[in-house]
């Protein structure tokens, strides 16, 4: 389970701008790490039908990082990922359940600080421009 406080969220979210088109930045920040790490194409985390097991998952990872990491509302993300909110929240479900392996839990700790650290360091760059 995330480590964020509610505060923390918001605050990416706000980084992020997600209101102004941040909604794309969200995928540029959760796609190319999610793909690499469950070792998928990062268009199959976009794509419009189910793929692979490993590409579903994968991509219900994403969502799942979106929600928790970046405050996402579960419409939010629906939008993002071309889903309805209920498929959101079944994918948090699934990716919350699977953590008990300590393999994949890792792996979602990894990408969720990665996923922090971008959007601070976005957030940064942002700024001092």
């Amino acid at each position: 389970m995330s480590m964020l406080g509610s505060e923390e969220q918001q605050d990416i979210k706000g980084q992020l701008e997600f209101q102004q088109g941040g909604g794309k930045r969200v995928r540029q920040l959760i796609d190319p790490a999610v793909a690499l790490v469950f070792d998928v194409a990062p268009e199959e985390l976009g794509a419009a039908t189910r793929r692979s097991p490993r590409a579903a998952f994968a991509r219900q990872v994403a969502m799942y990082l979106a929600h928790v990491v970046c405050g996402l509302s579960m419409t939010e993300v629906g939008v993002l990922f071309s889903r309805d909110r209920t498929t959101v929240a079944h994918a948090c479900e699934v990716v919350e359940d699977r953590r008990d392996d300590p393999e994949l839990d890792r792996r979602v700790e990894g990408l969720e600080c990665a996923v922090t650290a971008l959007a601070g360091a976005l957030a940064w760059r942002r700024r001092s421009s």
